[in-house]
């Protein structure tokens, strides 16, 4: 079942890597807060920061502040930067009345920004110190999620990461899902892996502070998504190991994903067949109508989410899309080793953003789509070319065979409103 996709050879998986450094075009590792906070039901996410900070999270959540809503901003005053006033002690006295006005928070992640990172503002050394104080009741850790040098899917690396020195230990042999799924798509990936035999899967993370997954010498885990290298590197260094596989992205991606976690722990390949045989062909038959709009267009992706390797080769090998260009912020090659042999030969691959040349390839080019950031969008929509968000792929639910056909009506439907308009 596994061998369904044809390696396009020579494929990508040796070639050369187009390496670009210059201004970039992307969202700060803040925003992984609007989905990470949805996912860990009892957790709450506070940023130190800046005003401009506060009113990124509040629009892209589009939660107003009266929701009550699981994350917040500790605003850094100008007393603050001008060494008025103790930055610890004003941070203590926020999370002092936060944990008292919310009682039923079981995870408080302290969440680094330009600004705090910028006055050197030792967060670690605070969720250390604030974890002994209300170790009764919640736990405390930290992360960053600052843009200065990093990409906005990278703040839910850095907080898994910053989980997993914390997950209790354990001898016995677990799966492991990493990465954060809608829960629906979560919930199809466990009744599949219930009908394989598999009646326990652990997910990381999880929904409540208090599930979190054990890890150890016997885990095996299945990356959920390509951005997650930190995460795979320290539950490396708690004895976990990665089961090579395509991403769940489409028909034959979820396939080859669900095969081969089923051959890690020993499931039949005949009983794999029949489990997987119903949805991937209902996966199948949802993509038929979008092969036809998308077979032969030529797609450019701007780097923006890392998500970019894998969706190219869905797009190629599924629906016969013809990739000029696929730039990604970082090329984790041994992650994406898979996904780069199946891309067509002479595909550019290309890691790290200059975008005013960047730029001047997609011109170049004329692709019938373009994938880039929100700043990049409207620009080229003005110069007649049709683009798709970028950001819209993280927001939606994409993963598995229930959601291949929404994924791939993502990319036909500015296609489709581009001939509606030249009507």
């Amino acid at each position: 079942m596994s061998a369904s996709l044809p390696i396009a050879m020579p494929g990508c998986a040796d070639a050369p890597v187009l390496r670009e450094r210059g201004q970039r075009e992307v969202f700060c590792g803040l925003t992984g807060i609007v989905w990470l906070h949805r996912k860990i039901q009892d957790a709450f996410f506070l940023v130190v920061g800046s005003r401009t900070c506060a009113h990124l999270l509040q629009s892209a959540a589009g939660v107003m502040i009266f929701a009550e809503p699981r994350f917040g901003t500790a605003i850094i005053e100008e007393r603050d930067l001008a060494g008025m006033a103790d930055c610890n002690e004003e941070l203590d006295r926020v999370v002092d009345r936060l944990l008292d006005r919310r009682p039923e928070i079981k995870l408080l992640f302290l969440v680094g920004s330009c600004p705090s990172e910028v006055i050197k503002l030792d967060l670690s050394r605070a969720a250390q110190r604030l974890s002994v104080k209300h170790a009764s009741r919640t736990a405390i850790l930290n992360y960053s999620g600052s843009g200065i040098e990093t990409t906005f899917t990278e703040g839910e690396d850095a907080c898994l990461a910053a989980l997993v020195p914390d997950l209790a230990a354990t001898e016995a042999a677990n799966l492991m899902i990493v990465g954060a799924l809608p829960d629906i798509v979560e919930d199809q990936f466990r009744r599949l892996f219930a009908e394989l035999g598999i009646a326990h899967v652990d997910c990381l993370p999880a929904r409540r502070a208090g599930a979190m997954p054990a890890v150890g010498p016997n885990t095996r885990y299945l990356l959920a998504q390509p951005f997650l290298g930190e995460t795979a590197r320290a539950l490396e260094d708690r004895g976990a190991t990665r089961i090579d596989a395509l991403f769940p992205f489409g028909a034959e991606g979820t396939t080859e994903w669900l095969h081969a976690a089923a051959m890690a722990v020993g499931i039949d390949e005949m009983h794999f067949r029949r489990v997987v045989a119903g949805p991937r062909e209902r996966a199948k038959r949802a993509l038929e109508p979008m092969r036809e709009r998308l077979a032969g267009k030529s797609i450019f992706f701007l780097p923006d989410s890392q998500l970019e390797v894998p969706l190219a080769r869905f797009l190629a090998t599924e629906l016969g899309m013809l990739p000029v260009e696929v730039g990604t912020p970082y090329l984790h090659r041994r992650h994406l080793a898979r996904e780069l042999a199946l891309l067509p030969a002479g595909t550019v691959i290309s890691e790290g953003q200059d975008v005013d040349r960047q730029l001047d390839r997609v011109r170049a080019a004329r692709p019938d789509l373009t994938v880039c950031g929100l700043g990049l969008a409207n620009p080229l929509e003005g110069e007649g070319l049709a683009t798709k968000w970028a950001i819209e792929l993280v927001f939606s639910p994409i993963h598995g065979f229930e959601q291949a056909g929404d994924l791939a009506e993502l990319f036909a439907r500015p296609l489709r409103r581009r001939d509606v308009l030249r009507l």
